[in-house]
């Protein structure tokens, strides 16, 4: 858990949340902090199981899943390739497309270009390809606006995608089983604070939708989840613009890693189907392997 990410005080959260759940399903369990020594202290330990509570860069974009592999230490959730796929948004977008998934158009442009001028016509969102938790979000309402003044803290290419309005819509898939749709209210932007700050959004669950809608949610989640080669727990998070029915349905990314705190969606998706937080937990460690 922790590690170098910009979304290390999250991954924290989880990692705590995690291990106490674990403890409670009757495992021995050992927080670790990852840090460059990471490595050396897996050898000290020498784990039956690694639980992964890592997000962002470096915990679910492949590297420790190519640590663990290397090591042959079994772990939860998924593996190289789909860990690397999934948080490399326009990737994972061109695999949506491949299987017949809707998505708004998007493009990777120099975040110079992006400072410059319009790189698309407004409403458009910028962010970068590949972190999660809404970390450095950038909405442009219209043109008169100019173009969005990103901070020097963004990346050098950043990911630019026309604006989905309507719903915001989420699916956990455990395992092979596509859980429930939860419907995410909030005031505005469902951003870094909306969605780790009690209080910060609203979720309702599940959601009331229509039969169709509901359906394609649970339907379109599954296959992401299967079509990127996700093991273990995945959320997929989807705009749906009411007026336009099915067609208003859109994908906007997979996440691998979920959140794993008391304001997480996963966690209350499965209480919802009567799966309760250590039991989650310990399905995670009973599927964890190498090769994944």
């Amino acid at each position: 858990m922790g590690g170098p990410s910009a979304e290390r005080e999250v991954s924290l959260s989880t990692g705590h949340e995690c291990a106490q759940a674990l403890r409670e399903a009757g495992f021995e369990v050992i927080e670790l902090d990852a840090g460059r020594d990471l490595a050396t202290r897996l050898t000290d330990v020498a784990p039956d199981v690694v639980f992964n509570a890592l997000h962002g860069r470096w915990g679910e974009d492949g590297c420790i899943q190519g640590l663990l592999e290397w090591m042959r230490i079994p772990y939860t959730h998924s593996g190289v390739l789909a860990s690397a796929l999934t948080l490399d948004k326009q990737r994972t977008k061109a695999a949506y497309i491949d299987a017949g998934l809707p998505v708004v158009p998007s493009l990777i442009a120099r975040a110079a270009d992006v400072r410059a001028g319009h790189v698309m016509v407004p409403p458009y969102v910028v962010k970068p390809n590949n972190e999660g938790s809404s970390v450095g979000i950038y909405l442009v309402h219209d043109a008169a606006d100019g173009p969005p003044q990103l901070a020097d803290t963004m990346p050098d290419s950043v990911l630019v995608e026309a604006f989905a309005p309507g719903r915001e819509l989420t699916v956990t898939v455990l395992g092979n089983r596509a859980l429930t749709v939860t419907d995410i209210l909030t005031d505005g932007w469902y951003d870094y604070t909306a969605k780790y700050t009690e209080g910060g959004s609203r979720h309702v669950i599940p959601a009331d939708l229509p039969p169709n809608i509901f359906d394609a949610c649970m339907d379109y989640a599954l296959k992401a989840h299967l079509l990127l080669g996700c093991r273990g727990i995945s959320r997929t998070d989807f705009r749906w613009d009411e007026s336009r029915g099915l067609a208003g349905l859109i994908l906007l990314e997979t996440n691998t890693q979920p959140g794993m705190t008391p304001t997480s969606l996963a966690p209350e998706q499965a209480a919802h189907v009567g799966i309760d937080f250590p039991s989650l937990c310990r399905t995670l460690v009973e599927d964890a392997s190498c090769d994944r």
